[in-house]
């Protein structure tokens, strides 16, 4: 019953996330996974692919982020800090306090495939309008 709830919880945060993304990215869920030793913490792992000149609107994460760029490239940037370009092979994080201002694939010719994971709360909701509150 745990893990159909976990898996319910994961569908519904993939829906937000896709309902947010401009364009509906193309988001598939790889993994649930509550985290032994870490009491009411969860891992999910999905990837996430942006079409050319894809691009998601200002959000947040109610879980530490990380990703992996699998092919292509994009551009990401979190409020205070200064826009990066994360190529295939690299990494990017975001912290729960992040503001997420730019997620975009760089290029306007090509897709780009990432890897993310995300660290949180059981039951709490993973991507949130940049305005929601924490």
């Amino acid at each position: 019953m745990q893990r159909t709830f976990t898996a319910l919880l994961l569908v519904a945060g993939l829906a937000a996330a896709a309902t947010l993304a401009a364009d509906r990215a193309t988001t598939v869920p790889l993994r649930s996974q509550p985290l032994d030793g870490i009491p009411n913490k969860i891992a999910d792992m999905l990837t996430v692919e942006y079409a050319p000149g894809q691009s998601s609107p200002a959000h947040r994460h109610n879980a530490n982020v990380l990703v992996y760029v699998l092919q292509g490239a994009l551009v990401m940037g979190v409020k205070g800090k200064e826009p990066v370009t994360v190529s295939a092979g690299e990494t990017f994080y975001e912290s729960p306090s992040d503001i997420h201002e730019i997620s975009r694939n760089a290029s306007t010719t090509e897709p780009a495939k990432f890897l993310v994971v995300l660290i949180h709360d059981q039951g709490s909701q993973t991507m949130l309008p940049a305005t929601a509150e924490k």
